[in-house]
């Protein structure tokens, strides 16, 4: 174990009596001036004191007794210091070159064996030597940035002011400093990542390179001299910084870190991961703590091992931590009603609050899910088999026992801590082809017996769906399918099935059950809101719809069943895959938040994430929230008062998951368009029928019909007129023939250039423009080209 260097106190300068002339002399001529070696010593001792003090030529001369014409020398010392490298700054501030300063800025780069984070200096003044590894010490809350990313939980990826002690016997390859956190400093926009082209003249004579970029929106390659390739090989992602940032020079990029090699088979997902800061690899004592884990006795556990619970999921799921079945209910005063069980896996009696699979789960907020990989919540030993519904094999599980009457309204719940057992696992293809007569011989066995019951049920909670009116958007999901190359094998949308919206309809129930028993015991809760859509995005929607024809009924308050009617309509139009998006794009954005505003989309007034705490932290912490409020026992949320929320830090928590959540989103989106570029790659030069999804001044967004791939036209490329972009009509309209490229026209498109690493693609418009929709603004005037001025025919570059 590394141990933290003892630092020598500086010697106090002596306050002496005026001498004599004599004495004076004498003084002169016996002085010893300091060695280098003494000065470069006493600089790093007092950096590493407590305070952090700086040394300046003053405190130098001081602490030395120079005095009057010696000072010359001591300046010609310093000088030399600093020409050799030894020292670095200014006379007001030395520090040895090399060394860090008593305070400064570190980024987190990673966690070691033990779960600390790890991160390196920022500003580093040594380019023949690597950065040092600093860990960092966490010992509390510290002040955050004045926003409310700032309070949240340090990751990877960010940026922290703290001050540094140096450790005395540092492990080789291991951290050289301690740094103690004063500040989380807002974090970057993005990450510099890149993919690194050797030069062609790489080897003994060459070196250097460029790097490709990888985001959409800086497509410049920055150029690489030799020498500051590092250890990167040619296809290399990594990340740089960028010099000589000075006007109008050119920037010059310097390798920090390679990151592995894309091209590699399963890691085109590693851009998003690195871009995003996601945690992929679990520490060693993580992987440890989970490994010793064993499944719980039955002790006061309800044994719920008979019921015929199935677990109904996609045929390629990763993780089984939910199941259901469903029976008539007997009581002669609910005639047609049904019980339904809910059983999820029982998480948190795994995880328990302050662990280090607690701390991981609550530091990644989620699994993400990639066509080529998964990065995980919780480690393979809790989500692939203690918490693993497995066929025929007894498992611990939280169960909810919902019952509804004849017209799907829940008349009660009840949450018990149980023991099941599942019956059989399914796919969703497998239970849908038994319901319509065609049963596997997996699913015959159990098609009257469970599968029956469940759709019976479910087809009786659907009339209360329909009442209700949640938000019912037809967005097809398109799926990648990889091969073992860990290429695109194939893109296909999947059938949309009731298996599905059984499931996905159970589920909700359970939210809300778990919601509402938080609610009724004044027990802390992480809800899952989603708020209305604001005055602007619904006026923005109208004008939209305006120009494709379309109504948004208006008048009182917004209700989800008002984008229902209008969804309606769509279907009978020619673009209503289109309308769906943009009736999407003006909602808010969901989140988590203890303070409960309801669920405008699924029109629920209490709702909360319970059924997936494998997959999301939010989950978990419903969990122990009604472990704590029914007495279930180990494993609970951790509170002095149920009433106060703030105590918990569920505010800071549930922020961080929401940014999670949105990270994962953005990571997983990248992913695929990344994916989908990369597969299209050998196909520049062809053409495909697309739909423009996007209208802006600089140019248009098309997506592709047949793999639903989006890429860009410019607009200079448009042809031989100049367009107009008129934003309330969503349109680019020609100054001379009046045609328009509108948002949702069926367009053909050129494939011209793409971009992998950046997952982007550059079209060319091969349609010529449609009559304007709809009439323009009274008052506008297409705005002319320039004198002089001619656009390009289209298709020349």
């Amino acid at each position: 174990m590394a141990r933290r260097a003892k630092p020598t106190k500086a010697p106090k300068p002596r306050r002496l009596r005026e001498p004599t002339p004599d004495a004076a002399l004498a003084a002169r001529v016996h002085r010893r001036m300091p060695s280098k070696d003494e000065i470069v010593r006493f600089i790093r001792d007092a950096g590493l004191g407590e305070d952090g003090a700086k040394v300046g030529k003053r405190e130098i001369a001081r602490a030395f007794g120079i005095t009057g014409n010696d000072r010359i020398e001591l300046k010609r010392l310093l000088a030399e210091l600093g020409h050799d490298g030894v020292l670095a700054g200014t006379r007001k501030e030395f520090r040895e070159r090399g060394n860090l300063p008593p305070v400064g800025v570190i980024e987190i780069i990673a966690r070691d064996d033990g779960g600390d984070l790890i991160g390196e200096p920022v500003v580093w003044d040594n380019d023949e030597a690597e950065r040092p590894r600093v860990r960092l010490i966490q010992t509390g809350r510290i002040e955050g940035d004045g926003t409310a990313e700032g309070a949240a939980a340090i990751g990877i990826g960010d940026r922290v002011m703290c001050r540094f002690v140096r450790l005395e016997l540092a492990e080789p390859g291991g951290a050289q400093f301690e740094a103690h956190p004063l500040k989380r400093l807002a974090r970057e926009k993005r990450r510099l990542l890149g993919i690194f082209q050797a030069s062609a003249h790489s080897g003994p004579r060459g070196g250097g390179g460029v790097i490709k970029p990888i985001d959409r929106k800086d497509l410049r390659d920055y150029p690489v001299q030799k020498g500051d390739e590092g250890a990167a090989g040619d296809g290399d992602l990594v990340r740089f910084d960028l010099a000589n940032q000075r006007r109008n020079a050119l920037p010059q990029a310097r390798i920090l870190e390679t990151l592995g090699n894309p091209d590699d088979s399963r890691q085109i997902s590693l851009i998003a991961i690195h871009a995003h800061g996601l945690p992929n690899d679990f520490p060693e004592s993580v992987i440890a703590e989970s490994e010793q884990l064993k499944a719980p006795p039955m002790e006061d556990r309800v044994d719920l091992r008979k019921l015929p619970l199935l677990t109904i999921d996609p045929h390629d799921a990763r993780d089984h931590d939910d199941a259901v079945c469903a029976s008539p209910d007997p009581d002669a005063k609910n005639p047609g009603g049904w019980i339904v069980h809910v059983a999820i896996a029982d998480v948190a009696y795994f995880v328990r609050p302050g662990t280090r699979l607690d701390q991981e789960a609550q530091l990644r907020g989620n699994s993400v899910y990639f066509p080529d990989r998964v990065v995980p919540m919780l480690p393979e030993a809790i989500s692939n088999d203690l918490c693993s519904l497995r066929q025929h094999e007894d498992r611990a599980c939280l169960v909810v026992r919902l019952v509804f009457d004849a017209a799907g309204e829940k008349r009660s719940h009840k949450f018990m801590r149980a023991m099941m057992r599942s019956a059989v696992k399914l796919s969703y293809q497998e239970a849908q082809a038994a319901i319509d007569g065609q049963p596997s011989e997996k699913a015959a066995p159990f098609l009257e017996r469970a599968l029956k019951p469940l759709w019976a049920a479910y087809h009786c909670v659907d009339q209360a769906r329909k009442r209700r009116q949640p938000l019912d958007l037809d967005l097809p999901e398109r799926k990648i399918i990889m091969d073992a190359n860990g290429r695109v094998a194939r893109i296909f949308v999947p059938e949309r099935l009731a298996a599905h919206r059984l499931i996905e309809e159970f589920m909700i129930q359970a939210n809300v059950a778990a919601a509402e028993m938080l609610e009724s015991r004044h027990t802390p809760c992480v809800y899952r809101v989603h708020d209305e859509p604001s005055k602007e995005k619904l006026k923005s929607l109208k004008d939209v719809l305006d120009t494709l024809g379309l109504t948004f009924p208006g008048g009182g308050a917004v209700k989800a069943g008002m984008f229902n009617q209008m969804l309606g309509q769509a279907k009978q139009s020619a673009n209503p895959e289109l309308v769906n998006e943009i009736v999407l794009r003006s909602q808010a954005q969901a989140e988590y938040a203890i303070d409960n505003y309801g669920h405008f989309g699924l029109n629920l007034r209490k709702y909360a994430h319970f059924t997936s705490p494998i997959r999301r932290y939010a989950d978990l912490l419903v969990h122990r929230a009604l472990i704590k409020a029914l007495d279930f026992g180990a494993g609970g949320l951790e509170t002095g008062s149920k009433s106060d929320k703030k105590s918990l830090g569920l505010k800071d928590i549930a922020k961080a998951i929401s940014d999670a959540e949105r990270r994962a989103m953005a990571a997983e989106r990248e992913t695929t368009d990344r994916l989908i570029a990369a597969h299209l790659a050998d196909r520049t030069g062809a053409t495909f029928d697309a739909r423009i999804s996007g209208v802006t001044r600089s140019g248009l967004f098309v997506r592709l019909t047949e793999t639903g791939a989006n890429g860009f036209i410019p607009v200079s490329t448009l042809g031989a007129e100049y367009f107009n972009h008129v934003e309330e009509a969503q349109a680019l309209v020609g100054s001379r023939s009046g045609g328009a490229f509108s948002l949702g026209d069926s367009v053909e498109v050129k494939l011209i250039e793409v971009i992998p690493s950046a997952g982007a693609m550059r079209f060319e418009m091969l349609s010529d423009p449609k009559p304007q929709r709809g009439s323009l603004q009274k008052g506008w005037r297409p705005q002319r080209l320039p004198k002089g001025r001619r656009p390009p025919p289209r298709g020349r570059r």
